[in-house]
């Protein structure tokens, strides 16, 4: 097929338009198109009261070779590649032993499909429970504070990316088209078919937790096995190779190649595998606020007239400031029409994070604002982040009222100094509940600073960004891994073989995307190393 890029049409164009426009582009006649199909279809809102539908198609005429000729100095239109996912390898019909994968996030989940797709069979360890059984205690969490700290936001099947906005983005390169595989499996689960080709894509967390569900099932199918509440409690390493491990029942389950998927907030195992001496380093992480502001502002700050229209849906943005510091202040994880929520894994502590639904439906719009930190700001071992972070959170706790509700202030009343006495338009999604304080006391100084710099740098890009009335919930610390457990070009630990460490807790992922694609690319080196020590 031939892919042609960057065919501009208006948001409200009919479906001739499209039609239209691949026969004036490729200069043929409507009986020489054959097919096309939509592979990505993106909006130019620069001018938001005159947006713009960008699509890239792939098109079948009866004339592809000379079309391609003619267009071969054009670099909008080319001939597709090749985006069927090829497996690298199919395990031996001898297999001596199982790899292990441990986490069932989305690199595990990914790592472990794969696996048994290739017919290894995995073993998949998870410390949190079954999705189902999971939400209800993270719901009971949000309404009753009543936390299970190894069954939350941060532990259990599908990873903390069950609670979130569900995006399917990535700004990673990827030349072998792992994402359309992962996208093509999420498709497969029950994912809405346009995931394939909007440029935003997304799904939200009550698809996702029934998505996870069959994925899991397709595992089982293919031979695979998936045990639920059963954490890792050590790793044994045998002359720098990775022999097995001990769950904390007691259990040792042996394995010569372990993927570790086990996510940004499994602290106690960070702790165990330092104390092994897996080689880690401490790596950047950001800090900061979760802010919350009317998703209609936000569509009229975006979209102008054209606001509510439902290509468009609800609105996002994307920001950064960089401060006459040197730190950066940047929006994260933006969830349009969601939720602030609890996601503490530890008992004392405050953590926020954000949620939509697919429909993203709810009044209010909420990202984190963030400042970017390094080594340099917690000096000490490779574990030193996370120590920061529990300093954070803990004294979030007890600024919220030691209850698990959030300490919170508005907008101008931060930028100005001082607590907040009353709320304003901006009504708090979050749950438990806020407690109104000074935020100034939640983080280090530089990152009070910066933020409050930011802030009126932000609203020269979306008008009312720094209303008074919008609402700052704190803390959020889980931006990514406060650690990197470094591995080599064979995806193994620099220092252990056997293990590969994989995604977000590992320091080789952000967001659900890459690590699912990180999953994939561990899942081929697995293979490939057992089917090289079995020749």
């Amino acid at each position: 097929m031939i892919r042609v890029s960057n065919i501009k049409l208006p948001l409200d164009h009919d479906e001739q338009a499209l039609t239209d426009a691949i026969l004036s582009t490729l200069d043929i006649t409507a009986e020489q198109l054959t097919h096309f199909e939509i592979r990505r279809r993106g909006y130019d809102a620069r001018k938001k009261n005159t947006i713009f539908l960008i699509y890239t198609l792939d098109i079948e005429t009866s004339i592809n070779e000379p079309l391609l000729e003619k267009f071969a100095d054009n670099s909008s239109i080319r001939l597709t590649p090749d985006m069927e996912y090829k497996f690298v390898a199919q395990a031996p019909t001898d297999l001596q032993e199982r790899p292990l994968v441990i986490g069932f996030g989305p690199c595990g989940l990914l790592a472990g499909l794969v696996l048994a797709q290739m017919g290894y069979k995995p073993l998949i360890i998870e410390r949190g429970k079954a999705v189902r059984e999971r939400t209800k205690d993270t719901f009971g969490f949000w309404r009753q504070k009543k936390l299970n700290t190894e069954s939350n936001v941060q532990f259990g099947e599908g990873g903390a990316g069950t609670f979130s906005d569900g995006k399917l983005s990535t700004q990673i390169k990827d030349p072998k088209q792992y994402g359309r595989k992962v996208l093509t499996e999420f498709v497969e689960a029950g994912a809405p078919e346009e995931i394939m080709y909007v440029s935003k894509p997304h799904i939200g967390t009550f698809r996702l937790v029934s998505m996870v569900e069959k994925m899991r099932a397709k595992i089982i199918e293919m031979g695979g096995e998936i045990r639920f509440s059963a954490r890792v409690d050590d790793l044994h390493i045998e002359e720098g190779q990775v022999t097995g491990v001990t769950l904390a029942d007691g259990e040792t389950i042996k394995s010569k190649h372990v993927a570790l998927a086990i996510g940004h907030s499994a602290r106690d195992t960070f702790q165990m595998l330092f104390d092994k001496n897996v080689y880690m380093e401490a790596k950047p992480f950001s800090v900061g606020f979760r802010i919350e502001h009317e998703q209609s502002l936000i569509d009229k700050a975006r979209f102008g007239k054209n606001a509510g229209h439902p290509i468009l849906g609800a609105a996002d943005y994307k920001l950064v400031h960089h401060c006459k510091s040197g730190r950066s202040v940047y929006s994260f994880c933006m969830c349009p029409g969601g939720t602030v929520v609890a996601a503490s894994s530890e008992e004392g502590h405050v953590v926020t994070n954000g949620m939509s639904q697919y429909s993203r439906q709810e009044r209010n719009a909420n990202s984190a604002i963030v400042v970017g930190i390094d080594p340099s700001d917690y000096p000490g071992n490779p574990l030193a982040g996370v120590d920061l972070q529990r300093q954070l959170e803990s004294n979030a706790y007890l600024l919220g009222g030691e209850n698990y509700d959030a300490p919170a202030q508005k907008v101008g009343d931060f930028l100005k100094g001082g607590n907040s006495d009353e709320l304003g338009s901006v009504k708090p999604s979050f749950k438990p509940g806020i407690k109104l304080t000074d935020l100034s006391k939640a983080l280090p100084d530089f990152c009070v600073e910066a933020i409050r710099e930011a802030i009126p740098a932000f609203n020269k890009q979306i008008k009312g960004f720094a209303k008074d009335d919008a609402l700052l919930t704190g803390v959020e610390t889980r931006t990514s891994s406060p650690v990197s457990i470094k591995r080599g070009q064979d995806m193994q630990s620099i220092n252990t073989r056997g293990l590969y460490p994989a995604g977000e807790g590992a320091g080789y992922a952000g967001g659900i995307m890459s690590a699912a694609i990180d999953g994939i690319k561990i899942a081929e080196a697995i293979a490939m190393d057992i089917n090289n020590s079995s020749n």
